[in-house]
């Protein structure tokens, strides 16, 4: 079952919107040109990652600035967790998610 999250002509550099869907937190940014979508939390302690910086791409927890590579997910600079990177789904004019 395909979830719309946003429309196609919104997603510009810079993007950046959270979203629940079943009951999950997700993050959907643009970075770079590329549209990344993820779980809202960081594998560190949980954190909401709304307010974290971007820089490239790279992302830093606002919390205990832990940054990760995007869309990798991957710690740069911590021993902790990989983000969970979720993969997009396209119908028509929207993005969103297959559940």
């Amino acid at each position: 079952m395909f979830v719309a999250l946003e429309r196609l002509l919104n997603l510009e550099e810079g993007y950046r919107r959270t979203f629940r869907v079943q009951g999950r937190d997700l993050l959907l940014l643009v970075v770079e040109g590329h549209s990344v979508l993820l779980e809202d939390s960081c594998p560190h302690r949980g954190a909401s990652l709304q307010t974290a910086s971007l820089e490239g791409r790279r992302l830093r927890c606002a919390r205990h600035g832990i940054e990760f590579d995007l869309p990798s997910g991957r710690p740069l600079n911590a021993a902790c967790g990989n983000l969970v990177v979720l993969p997009l789904s396209y119908d028509g004019d929207r993005v969103g998610i297959d559940l």
